[in-house]
């Protein structure tokens, strides 16, 4: 019984860990799912170990890693680890909007800190915007940091976070927002 209060306590909670990788407001209404292979679950030191092909889900969020390591702050947030071993973190989101808008990404590690809905994606990073399927940009580099509240992302050369000189560049695609062809323009007048 204590173990499924635990557990019930744990999805409870965990409800602000997912909601702000880009978040859709509703998905902050929404319960937590989280599937896993095994649980360790310390309760005097508040950390949490989920490993074995774990899957957050939460509204329209899902986040996928070998291993989540949850702990909680002693004001009561949540900060997660998210490692993949043999693949790569990922996540998925539908973003607030009109039409059927996605954020994605992965890396090989990512942390989110609830309280400054803050998530950083290490080595190898990368985020997508989508429109359906479509990717309509996309950066990737070895660190991404991205504040939900400013709607704000830096890119930085080494996966500690910093810039180093020689380390390694960045690489964005912007897709065209225009949908047709520039009108072509016509010789002025009396030309």
């Amino acid at each position: 019984m204590k173990k499924l209060i635990l557990t019930a306590a744990l999805l409870a909670g965990m409800a602000g860990l997912a909601g702000h990788a880009v978040a859709e407001k509703a998905d902050s209404y929404q319960k937590t799912v989280i599937n896993y292979g095994t649980l360790d679950a310390d309760d005097v030191k508040q950390v949490y170990t989920f490993t074995g092909d774990v899957t957050l889900t939460r509204g329209t969020l899902s986040m996928k890693a070998d291993k989540a390591v949850v702990t909680y702050t002693p004001d009561g947030y949540q900060l997660a680890t998210l490692t993949g071993g043999a693949r790569k973190v990922s996540f998925r989101q539908k973003r607030d909007g009109e039409g059927d808008q996605w954020m994605e990404g992965e890396a090989e590690r990512m942390e989110y800190d609830e309280k400054a809905e803050l998530v950083k994606l290490y080595s190898k990073a990368k985020i997508r915007r989508l429109e359906g399927k479509k990717p309509s940009d996309e950066v990737e580099g070895e660190f991404i940091s991205y504040d939900s509240r400013k709607e704000y992302f830096s890119v930085r050369n080494t996966d500690a976070g910093t810039n180093k000189p020689g380390a390694g560049r960045g690489t964005m695609v912007i897709q065209p927002k225009r949908t047709e062809p520039a009108p072509a323009s016509t010789p002025a007048a009396g030309k």
